[in-house]
């Protein structure tokens, strides 16, 4: 398997904070439902993607992630059309690192055994008609770094 591809409707969700509560004296951590819910999201999009397929647990992983935004409905033609044609782009949240980290995070097990095989990555950020995420997860085999 060299290469799976799959996209993540909707809006790009980043790894939230884990979230701690007291009970009886006690601190207890739990990931919030907005997070989990997409975790569940990116899983299912990539079984269906893959086939349920896994990249061998030694392999070494590049995964390029583009996060598309919603052009905002309020503007102008003439902002929507540079935002659109990249000159613009998102400097809003989530950022790059927590939406390649809710991605990462959500793989692991289904995708790959570890996030940690994944030795290179690039998130982007872009405008477009419908709000997604694009995934890329590519075995680089030797003599690949750096292409």
């Amino acid at each position: 398997m060299d290469e799976i591809r799959f996209m993540v409707p909707g809006v790009p969700v980043g790894k939230q904070r884990p979230r701690v509560v007291r009970s009886g004296g006690a601190s207890i951590a739990y990931t919030p439902q907005k997070t989990v819910l997409y975790e569940n999201l990116v899983k299912v999009m990539y079984q269906q993607a893959s086939g349920n397929r896994r990249f061998s647990d030694d392999s070494m992983l590049e995964m390029r992630i583009a996060a598309y935004y919603q052009v905002p409905k309020s503007d102008s033609k003439k902002l929507r059309e540079r935002k659109l044609s990249g000159e613009l782009r998102p400097t809003k949240k989530p950022d790059n690192d927590n939406i390649l980290k809710v991605i990462e995070d959500a793989l692991n097990g289904v995708a790959y055994r570890d996030d940690a095989q994944i030795v290179e990555c690039r998130c982007s950020k872009y405008y477009a008609e419908v709000p997604l995420v694009d995934v890329i997860i590519r075995e680089i085999k030797t003599g690949d770094e750096g292409e």
